[in-house]
């Protein structure tokens, strides 16, 4: 289960197949709320981008932010199969 202080990557999603963002934090919960209410103007915020389709724990932060960038890199369908493999409905993990 999630700590609160967890370092984390994680995909939102606009909807099943939609437009999807990576973020990285350390604090998950309180970030996904911040993606919610539209607390900072920018990509997710411009698009609708709101629920959490995925996410990663990680020991600490710096191992987040690596794999975030390399999230980053990959194409759509990557992400897009990574999404499916954990998270076949799609579901709102939030």
């Amino acid at each position: 289960m999630q700590r609160e202080f967890d370092p984390c990557v994680y995909l939102l999603a606009s909807s099943r197949n939609g437009t999807v963002y990576t973020g990285v934090t350390s604090n998950l919960l309180q970030r996904i709320v911040q993606h919610r209410e539209g607390t900072f103007d920018g990509f997710t915020r411009k698009h609708n981008v709101k629920m959490l389709v995925w996410f990663e724990q990680h020991s600490t932060m710096e191992h987040a932010i690596v794999r975030e960038k390399r999230l980053k890199k990959w194409n759509r369908a990557w992400k897009l199969r990574l999404i499916e493999e954990s998270n076949p409905s799609w579901r709102d993990l939030a």
